[in-house]
């Protein structure tokens, strides 16, 4: 049976240590949703190469809101926090997200996922964002360190290796699995895990960076936003 990929109702979250190929994972995820008819916010703490690679997304600020009838990839260079979530944008960032969650029907990218902090305005969107046709994709190298709605209002976990054994054992409350040290994944391979369905699949590479760029090259067109 053919694993199901997420809708505009879902929430996805991709782990896995740098290297392994979880934010082009998840870049190919945001690439199969309509963003040709529908706005995505990504919130880029790391200032992400393959992100900021693809052509006629938009940079915005947290002051911008895509209107009713916008559409398309909308990025905010926002700035990492600690552990701990202290940063002169965490009050920002929350705000912006119980925004997000009032405007409805617009998809949320992070990457990276911990640098989010306790934010109650994500959590907001995480717990009901379902009902709201807010779909999200989280990424993260730390999942010990993200809220646990992350990985609780999941409908996919897609896993890529990870080296701390604190991120291992935070994947294993929420997805059924048992790490095999002797016979690891290939490189760029992953378990992809359906929630729902209970099921888990072993994923191969998806598509380079450069195929992804194709599709949302042949879905976004050229604006000019005013900030």
């Amino acid at each position: 049976m053919a694993a199901r990929l997420p809708n505009n109702h879902d929430r996805t979250v991709v782990i896995g240590r740098t290297g392994t190929g979880k934010t082009v994972a998840a870049l190919w995820h945001l690439s199969n949703y309509p963003i040709e008819r529908e706005p995505w916010i990504a919130i880029d703490f790391k200032r992400d190469q393959h992100l900021n690679s693809i052509a006629n997304a938009q940079e915005i600020d947290f002051d911008y809101i895509p209107g009713p009838k916008e559409d398309g990839l909308f990025i905010i260079h926002a700035i990492p926090s600690d552990a701990y979530g202290t940063n002169k944008d965490r009050s920002k960032l929350d705000q912006y997200f119980v925004k997000l969650w009032e405007r409805e029907n617009i998809g949320i990218f992070i990457d990276e996922g911990y640098a989010a902090g306790n934010s109650e305005g994500l959590e907001l969107c995480l717990t009901q964002g379902r009902s709201k046709c807010i779909p999200m994709i989280i990424c993260s190298q730390r999942p010990s360190w993200i809220s646990r709605f992350v990985f609780s209002e999941a409908s996919y976990i897609q896993y890529f290796p990870l080296n701390d054994a604190r991120d291992r054992d935070t994947v294993e409350e929420f997805m059924p699995i048992e790490f095999d040290e002797e016979a690891p994944l290939e490189k760029h391979h992953s378990f992809y895990y359906d929630v729902s369905e209970n099921e888990i699949y072993r994923f191969a590479p998806v598509p380079n960076m450069t195929a992804i760029r194709g599709v949302f090259g042949s879905k976004l067109r050229r604006k000019m936003v005013r900030i």
